[in-house]
């Protein structure tokens, strides 16, 4: 199979789907421009002009509210936030009247829009423009909430969003852009709500989301030098999530850890282990652990940011502990807190 970088199958993925639907369109700011949104939205604009991508002005709610009456009169909006920072701008509109229209109608009207927002660090991107807020949506009944890890799960998860009748936020990571792997030329769909074994595993689940499988899965190679066994899920979906996927992998290995990209605090590491614990606690053989970024606004320097962002090592070192019971630091190689810079990391911003 070819392979492509993920920003070229959530652009493949998109023309796809418009050509499909002439109800597709999609909006927000800069989607239009040279750039095209990390370049995802550029080729729609060349194919489709101004008619059905188009740039918005910096009125986040109004033209949010805009698209969701654009779907109800039929139509299938498509709205893009370079940073899902400025999303809260939009969490009346979203939380309000979106996520609730299927059930105050009685199930008469539905509100198919979908939401692409891009989370994760650039270089010092700072307090206000890194957050991942995931849990915020994913709180909200009504909204569904997707965080693909491939390209392969970028192109199939964005048709599958754009074709579902339930408003739906897709979470991109920036620094997953670049990254390359096999997706089909066919438009095809990733179920909304499974999971997937991206690695299996006797001693240990480590259940993740977005840039976290790539880093869980440099975590298991890394284990697995010290005979520790790693099971890799990708949840793909954090709203509907695949319960029972993570309680097979747990009744297996009887030990976890979640591995998010947001803050400890309230993030979907607790909401996993809240439901493990209610429904395999017995299987548990050793508490469960959360690797997620520190209870804290992000910094802006280099050296605080290497810091702040849990990553492979942090991921290894929660397993390594749960599994011996020894302190992580007795391997040599999280010994040492500041891993080095991104050299290779060209973008987007």
């Amino acid at each position: 199979m070819r392979e492509l970088r993920y920003w070229q199958a959530l652009s493949e993925g998109l023309i796809q789907a418009m050509e499909a639907d002439e109800s597709v369109f999609v909006m927000g700011v800069g989607v239009d421009d040279p750039k095209g949104i990390f370049e995802t939205t550029l080729e729609a604009h060349r194919r489709f002009g101004s008619q059905r991508v188009f740039d918005i002005p910096l009125s986040e709610n109004a033209i949010t509210g805009a698209a969701i009456g654009a779907s109800l009169c039929g139509m299938r909006p498509v709205m893009v936030h370079a940073r899902n920072d400025f999303m809260l701008l939009t969490l009346d509109q979203l939380f309000n009247n979106a996520a609730k229209w299927r059930y105050v109608s009685g199930g008469s009207s539905y509100v198919p829009i979908t939401v692409r927002a891009i989370i994760g660090r650039g270089w010092g991107q700072g307090a206000q423009h890194s957050q991942s807020l995931q849990a915020v949506f994913a709180h909200f009944p009504g909204l569904k909430v997707v965080m693909p890890a491939t390209p392969y799960d970028a192109k199939g998860l964005l048709i599958a969003s754009i074709r579902d009748n339930s408003p739906v936020i897709s979470i991109e990571h920036r620094r997953l852009y670049d990254y390359t792997g096999p997706v089909p030329e066919d438009p095809f769909e990733v179920p909304l709500g499974k999971a997937i074994v991206r690695r299996p595993g006797r001693d240990i689940t480590i259940a993740a989301a977005s840039l976290m499988v790539s880093e869980a899965l440099k975590a298991a190679d890394a284990l697995e030098e010290h005979d520790i066994s790693a099971e890799v899920l990708d949840l793909r979906t954090i709203s509907p999530m695949d319960d029972e996927l993570i309680f097979d992998s747990v009744r297996r290995t009887h030990r976890l850890v979640v591995a998010d990209t947001a803050w400890e605090n309230g993030g979907i590491g607790a909401e996993i282990i809240s439901r493990v614990v209610g429904n395999v606690f017995s299987y548990l053989e050793a508490p469960a652990k959360r690797v997620a970024s520190p209870n804290v606004p992000a910094p802006v320097c280099s050296t605080l940011e290497r810091l702040f962002y849990p990553g492979s090592d942090e991921i290894a070192a929660a397993a390594f502990e749960v599994v011996s019971g020894k302190p992580a630091l007795a391997l040599a190689q999280y010994s040492h807190p500041l891993r080095p810079l991104d050299e290779d990391f060209h973008g987007p911003f």
